[in-house]
């Protein structure tokens, strides 16, 4: 069956994203962008290659009131919209798997999300998305992490299987508002659990180490935080936060328990055995290294550290086996770090000095 798709986005400033993003999105019927003040000829070459833009300034800055505004450009008579940034890229074909999944009775669909992509070219954050949906009945929430609310009666949400969104994030770009935009979120709803773990990690990038530890034990303390991936989240970041204000005993006392929140994730073992490292505590690092590598499952949430899955586990045991005198040990583990980031001077350093200590053994 042949659907209406429409693509709406928001952009300022993103000239040198649009060829890219145009490509991609060109097998929607129809492209609608809310441009928000650029400056660097953005809405110009979209216009060119075929986009509907309109521009608007919007004050007080809200990221929700922009979708929400990018939304209503999108016309009635579209059956399917479609949300990106200029920033992310669909594989091709995606709208031949969206029509071929899609269903009369379909509100939403859920999709794969590729949040970054690493050094070496593999995926790094993946998760489920699902900013897809019907032209009625939806509407943006948040002011910054905003998400897609279904304001109807019966939501029917679908997997759109083979749909991958691959985002190529821009790191140079300010995080400055997040903050009092996820201050004022947790303002407007003191009670979403979801907005509170945000606003508290977000802290914790900040460097804020005692608000962000008085704000996760908050979530941890909501009786809706119920999902243990997010609480073992939220006591790793205050684990780490007590780390950085040197209390390695409320350091290990919260890892340990993100370890018991969520022990079939390999995360917290990482943290653990990094509060370990800190400590000179080799044989704490050997054992929790050792108990996070018989973790190879890697879930799709937001929640992934693509650190855990690195070279990292495996450098930090080859310095805790070097250390305890287990040198073959120590280049067994030195290998297979080296082996996952050969680009690493410190690493292959590391290597030559345990071969060669294996060798004088």
């Amino acid at each position: 069956m042949s659907y209406k798709v429409c693509v709406y986005a928001i952009c300022k400033n993103e000239i040198k994203h649009v060829d890219r993003w145009m490509a991609s999105m060109k097998e929607a019927d129809e492209i609608y962008v809310l441009d928000t003040g650029s400056d660097d000829g953005t809405p110009e070459r979209l216009q060119a290659l075929g986009a509907h833009v309109v521009r608007r300034t919007l004050i007080p800055w809200r990221f929700d009131d922009a979708r929400n505004a990018s939304l209503a450009l999108v016309p009635q008579d579209a059956d399917i919209c479609v949300c990106t940034d200029l920033d992310e890229v669909f594989d091709s074909g995606w709208r031949f798997r969206l029509e071929l999944f899609w269903a009369p009775d379909t509100t939403c669909a859920r999709y794969r999300y590729v949040w970054n992509t690493l050094e070496d070219g593999t995926e790094g954050i993946v998760f489920m998305r699902n900013n897809i949906h019907t032209r009625e009945n939806f509407v943006w929430k948040s002011p910054v992490h905003e998400h897609i609310e279904y304001t109807g009666d019966s939501p029917n949400e679908i997997l759109l299987q083979g749909v991958c969104l691959r985002h190529y994030p821009d790191v140079s770009k300010s995080r400055a508002q997040y903050l009092p935009l996820l201050e004022l979120s947790a303002a407007e709803e003191p009670d979403n659990d979801r907005n509170m773990h945000y606003l508290g990690r977000e802290y914790f990038f900040a460097g804020l180490w005692d608000k962000c530890i008085a704000t996760l034990t908050r979530h941890l303390e909501m009786p809706q935080a119920e999902w243990a991936d997010e609480r073992c989240a939220s006591m790793r970041y205050i684990g780490r936060a007590y780390a950085e204000k040197g209390d390695f005993l409320q350091a290990e006392l919260w890892t340990m328990r993100a370890v018991c929140e969520a022990p079939y994730l390999r995360e917290p073992y990482i943290d653990a055995a990094r509060v370990m490292y800190a400590q000179k505590n080799w044989d704490g690092v050997v054992f929790f290294i050792t108990e996070a590598l018989k973790i190879n499952y890697r879930p799709d949430t937001y929640l992934y550290d693509p650190v855990s899955w690195s070279s990292l586990p495996y450098d930090l045991l080859s310095v805790a086996y070097y250390y305890t005198g287990r040198y073959y040990e120590a280049l067994e583990a030195s290998d297979k770090a080296v082996g996952l980031n050969k680009d690493d001077p410190r690493l292959v350093e590391n290597n030559r000095l345990i071969r060669a200590k294996t060798e004088n053994a």
